[in-house]
């Protein structure tokens, strides 16, 4: 093993006497080291594109969300209400009435989700961290906090009672709607707007938050329904022995998600596209291998008067294949290590001096890694044994006779 090693770095290092084959050996170092800094690069740009993505999900997402399994509604009573406090890992939790309603504002229309909340949501998700301005509003008010979105839809102004918000939603039943007078179909209800709050392009125009009694009096539903359930954790609790606690208190069915699949179509679709850019780079980087089977090649071609007298000395057909293979893998793995280097030297670079902008004042979102070091690594290392394994299979009986 020592023998073919030391020759191999003999050949790796020491220049060879045919310019050519130097230039085609720099060419693909060269193309290693850029082919695994781009890699890296790119999977830390995505790290933190994902990051940034899914950052709404901590302040606007509960750990936990209780669904019904099938309609609209869950029965929650005070019985179960106090079951639910006393489940350990439990911190606290908050009822939420959704449904769709109608919004109508100085002739601009806007359609909408109304999420009814009770005292106990401010401790169940950051309310400060999505506030814009205004006020939040005051239990058993007709107000509402609308999204940034909205508000700009409907030329909405906070605290205005010259002109209220008119809210609409459809009657509970199954008659006809009178065409003469089709307001009759409709609950309507006027609240002020007491505040805005701003998370992402798509939420700010989807929800209207109000208090809980507020959208119950305008849905007609009665108090011990609810939408669903939101659940804050103690950190450190075990989710699926909270989970088993849980479900048991309710005898009609139900459904539990977590903070991930509350938003699995969009964890799904970065993670798709996480794959898909990864597998793109992979591609690009195969192809610069190409260049080290080239050069390995070449090299072995060079070195035939060498070959044959290691073989006349001994050596045989075995270790004169280890000498290339190692000299293959040594390259990829060197430029690998040196690419990753310059790599995790460029994110940090973008971490402290954010020279590459979105916007004006929006910095690209990196975020280093460890495990995205450890795919680099991985993928220049095992493409590279495949590389030197191909290239160093070219030594045969008949170029040593």
């Amino acid at each position: 093993m020592r023998f073919p090693l030391y020759i191999a770095k003999r050949y790796l290092f020491s220049k060879s006497s045919n310019n050519a084959i130097n230039v085609i050996t720099g060419i693909a170092a060269v193309g290693v080291v850029v082919g695994a800094m781009s890699l890296f690069i790119v999977l830390s740009g995505f790290s933190g594109l994902k990051d940034f993505s899914l950052q709404f999900t901590n302040v606007f997402d509960s750990d936990l969300k209780i669904y019904p399994e099938s309609g609209k509604t869950i029965s929650f009573t005070e019985t179960q209400a106090l079951q639910l406090q006393n489940v350990e890992g439990v911190k606290a939790f908050s009822k939420i009435i959704e449904e769709r309603i109608f919004l109508q504002y100085k002739g601009k229309n806007h359609i909408a989700y109304i999420k009814g909340i009770d005292e106990n949501y401010k401790r169940v998700n950051q309310l400060d961290s999505i506030l814009y301005f205004g006020s939040w509003l005051v239990p058993d008010e007709s107000e509402v906090v609308i999204g940034l979105g909205t508000a700009a839809k409907l030329s909405v102004g906070v605290q205005d009672y010259m002109d209220l918000l008119e809210i609409y939603v459809p009657k509970p039943g199954t008659g006809q709607i009178n065409p003469l007078d089709p307001s009759q179909a409709f609950t309507k209800e006027n609240a002020v707007a007491s505040g805005v709050y701003q998370v992402n392009e798509d939420l700010d125009s989807k929800y209207v938050f109000s208090d809980i009694d507020f959208a119950r009096s305008l849905l007609q539903m009665d108090s011990s329904k609810v939408s669903s359930v939101e659940i804050k954790l103690f950190p450190g609790y075990d989710e699926a022995n909270v989970r088993s606690k849980i479900i048991p208190i309710f005898s009609e069915g139900i459904i539990l998600k977590n903070r991930i699949q509350q938003n699995d179509a969009l964890y799904k679709m970065l993670n798709t596209e996480n794959i898909a850019v990864y597998l793109i780079f992979t591609l690009v980087l195969i192809i610069a291998l190409f260049n080290v089977i080239g050069s390995i090649i070449m090299m072995i071609l060079d070195k035939r008067k060498n070959i044959k007298t290691l073989y006349n000395m001994g050596a045989t057909l075995k270790d004169i294949r280890k000498i290339f293979f190692f000299q293959g893998t040594l390259l990829t793995t060197l430029g690998g290590i040196v690419g990753i280097l310059l790599g995790v030297l460029a994110v940090a670079a973008q971490l402290k001096f954010e020279f590459i902008n979105i916007t004006a004042s929006l910095p690209y979102p990196v975020k280093l890694k460890p495990i995205n070091i450890l795919i680099v690594f991985a993928t220049i290392s095992i493409l590279g044994l495949l590389a030197s394994k191909i290239a160093s299979g070219r030594v045969r009986e008949k170029l040593l006779s």
